[in-house]
């Protein structure tokens, strides 16, 4: 089909994009690209896709993260499926338990108008297909209609380009009334507003992890007249028939959660022009900025388009849920309210609030990659947190549509705020926030509540652990509370987190309080069964599960097996080793668990639906799923650094390599936890304890980039740059000698938070045998 009507932009998108996604292995090597966005490897895990996990036409964390969708049924195996060759629709809202807006231009006929609400679907094929990190591109074969889309943070904007015959009968469907995604849509209205301008809403119905309705609003405008709107009786959707022309059809649209005229008012903030090609390019330039932050030389060109995949998703899948003014919903009360942010000197909101998937995991990956790279967005996701609990009065976990949905397990967004305050990224009010989180760790608090346990607070067994040192499994209350009700591990992670509150009421000087959290660290120890040397479920009298199997998965643990779990103690890995008998024995039986994991390439599958698999679940080590994906740097706390670097490197090569739609995450990209470990493995770098204490702590690895130039946000952090170099880097020198520091010899391979904010060079001599 002809596309000479396509942007230029677009036209100079498509030629290079097309380079790199047309080639084979041999060619990415031979057609390298300076350019960071050209890197990106957007395909990457399409194939196990879930509903927020791709993104193409959306900015940095954007409200808007508009794509095409060709599966619409639920919020797993959703949105965009490379297998799946047909479009369903392009949607602007892909988040955490939150769906709407599907558009999909059309050419209509008067004797068929009534077919386009149910068969407007279309298949389009990958070779014409191109996207890149703020666009994407592609042409829709049923009625030869070319589709571009890119976006700002709240306004995404359509370019659709029909064939000159059907000049007469251009049209929009807006299925605002239909499932999509995790999300029932109902209630969806369309108005015209004027010769070129329309609005509607649409209500997002409860979902079993978000238990109330959300509306959102939206405000439209177009480049060309509207002849008519229709609605269809049957169906409730709405069939936007354009005045005949043969010039492209621009459509901006804009969301909000709060009213129209906030969606109005994004609109007129962030796109008050008509130039699809600019926007194009700023949103490039944004993301260019972003993942500039790291520069790497050395390696494969393949292993520098899969790192920077990584970085684009470890910035994304979290959106933003506030307008520009700092209107944001609130669902936490009985009642919905729109509320507003606080606004600084010039009258704009102090910070974004955020929608988000859980803190489960964040210890490990965004804790040490946003605080070290982006402190900034740390810091907006702090003050966010602490928004939910100034108006539900818990700090989430994981909320969505303005309100608590009780994902997961624990009280995880602890770690990260006591990480975001122990390197300086929050500063203010340290007393009250302290007392907010201390609210989750007691009763009645989100420790106390099992997974999206809505209405009670027992799944999380609290009394028991406060009263006997660990949570039982089963529980003895007969009913359903919840889900991931397994004492054992829900036991490690409350002991962790009670560390990491401990580390905040010694900064406060509460000494009585450190105390007592450091002595509920210490509970790993109750549920650590000394004759079977794994951690293990045992009842509310204290007995051990006779039947018991260190490799049945979630039998007492959460999403894990007892062998992956055990190792869930990073705050005492002393303490864990003595259990086990020293630490030579701790790291022998670790050891042991690699060398079986290596046979599984380090992960249940290639998918979250895999991890059920009766083989797969398994595996001694799952580096694609939280619980164990600290493991390969417990070696480094317990004195073989040498393990660290050769089984991080290990891993690296075998479950974090690659570019293909069937290869990535495993499915379980849980919105920038994963691309953020593949990150800090292969710079390196890593935090056993999530940064939460003073003056945090780094573990290092093995680099796979000969040098890794981080440019440190000069608002925050005062050295300019932390440059890491591995000289005589390869596959094959893969161990460190003793690392230095701006000439300071780091003998236990870590090196502090403060030292790498100065800025300054650490040097990595890397050799073929171990130290």
């Amino acid at each position: 089909m002809k596309i000479e009507k396509v942007s230029l932009w677009g036209a100079v998108i498509l030629i290079l994009v097309s380079l790199l996604s047309s080639c084979n292995q041999t060619d990415i090597e031979s057609k390298k690209t300076t350019s960071l966005v050209e890197k990106v490897y957007p395909l990457l895990d399409t194939e196990n896709s879930r509903w927020f996990f791709f993104s193409s036409a959306n900015r940095p964390f954007g409200m808007v993260n508009l794509s095409p969708d060709t599966e619409t049924n639920g919020a797993w195996g959703s949105g965009y499926r490379h297998k799946v060759d047909t479009v369903r629709g392009f949607s602007h809202i892909h988040a955490w338990q939150m769906s709407g807006l599907s558009v999909m231009p059309v050419s209509t006929s008067l004797e068929k108008n009534k077919e386009l609400f149910t068969d407007f679907y279309s298949s389009f094929s990958h070779e014409t297909e191109r996207i890149t990190p703020g666009y994407h591109y592609l042409e829709l074969d049923k009625q030869k209609i070319a589709v571009e889309l890119t976006s700002t943070k709240r306004v995404g904007f359509h370019k659709y380009v029909f064939p000159e015959a059907n000049a007469e009968k251009r049209a929009v469907l807006f299925n605002l009334n239909a499932q999509l995604g995790p999300c029932e849509i109902i209630d969806g209205n369309l108005t015209k507003d004027g010769n070129m301008e329309l609005s509607g809403s649409f209500v997002m119905q409860p979902t079993f992890r978000r238990p109330k309705p959300l509306t959102t609003y939206f405000k439209i405008k177009l480049n060309t007249p509207i002849a008519s709107i229709e609605k269809d009786a049957e169906t409730k959707n709405y069939l936007l028939h354009l005045n005949k022309s043969d010039e492209p059809v621009l459509m901006k649209v804009a969301i909000s959660y709060t009213s129209v005229e906030n969606a109005n008012l994004n609109m007129e903030e962030e796109l008050p022009h008509w130039q699809f090609d600019q926007v194009v390019k700023d949103s490039q330039a944004e993301w260019e900025g972003m993942l500039s932050r790291i520069k790497v030389e050395g390696g494969s060109e393949t292993d520098q388009r899969r790192f920077y995949t990584d970085l684009w998703h470890a910035l994304q899948g979290r959106r933003i849920i506030s307008d520009v003014n700092g209107a944001y919903p609130d669902n936490t009360r009985e009642d919905f309210r729109v509320g507003q942010l606080p606004l600084d000197e010039s009258g704009k909101p102090k910070f974004n609030h955020y929608n988000s998937d859980s803190f489960w995991g964040a210890q490990w990956t965004i804790n040490t990659l946003w605080g070290l790279v982006y402190p900034e967005i740390m810091e907006e996701f702090s003050h966010s947190l602490m928004q939910y609990y100034k108006d539900g009065g818990l700090v989430p976990r994981g909320p969505s549509g303005g309100n608590y949905t009780y994902v997961m397990t624990g009280a995880s967004s602890t770690p990260f705020i006591v990480s975001a305050i122990q390197k300086k990224l929050v500063n203010d009010n340290i007393d009250t926030i302290y007392s907010a989180l201390k609210k989750n760790h007691m009763l009645g608090g989100i420790m106390g509540k099992a997974g999206y346990e809505h209405k009670t607070n027992i799944g999380g067994g609290m009394s028991y652990y406060l009263n006997q040192g660990y949570v039982p499994n089963p529980l003895p209350e007969k009913g359903k509370f919840g889900i991931h009700l397994d004492g054992s591990g829900q036991t490690l992670e409350y002991a962790y987190q009670d560390y990491t509150l401990a580390q905040l009421a010694k900064k406060l000087g509460k000494e009585e309080e450190n105390k007592y959290f450091m002595a509920r660290s210490k509970n790993f120890k109750n549920v650590f069964n000394k004759d079977e040397g794994w951690m293990g479920p045992k009842d509310a009298s204290g007995k051990w599960r006779e039947d018991f199997d260190a490799y049945d998965y979630e039998n007492g643990f959460v999403e894990s097996n007892a062998a992956q779990s055990t190792w869930f103690v990073p705050h005492d890995l002393t303490g864990l080793s003595d259990l086990m008998g020293g630490k030579v024995k701790a790291v022998e039986k670790l050891n042991e668990q690699f060398e079986k994991a290596e046979e599984l390439n380090f992960t249940s599958g290639s998918s979250h639906e895999s991890e059920l698999h009766p083989e797969y679940r398994r595996i001694p080590i799952n580096l694609g799923n939280q619980p164990s994906i600290q493991t390969p740097f417990v070696f480094n706390r317990l004195g073989r650094p040498d393990l660290t670097q050769y089984w991080s490197r290990t891993v690296v090569k075998k479950a974090f390599s690659g570019l293909a739609p069937d290869t990535g995450y495993n499915g379980d990209e849980d919105q920038g936890l994963m691309g953020s470990l593949n990150v800090l493995y292969k710079i390196g770098l890593f935090q056993m304890n999530g940064g939460t204490e003073e003056n945090p702590e780094y573990q290092i690895g093995s680099p796979i980039f000969d040098k890794i130039t981080i440019q440190l946000n000069s608002k925050y952090y005062p050295g300019g740059q932390f440059v890491i170099i591995a000289n005589n880097n390869s596959d094959n020198h893969l161990y460190s000698d003793t690392p230095s520091f701006n000439d300071s010899i780091l003998s236990d391979f870590t090196i502090k938070h403060q030292d790498i904010i100065n800025g300054g060079e650490l040097i990595l001599h890397m050799t073929e045998n171990p130290n």
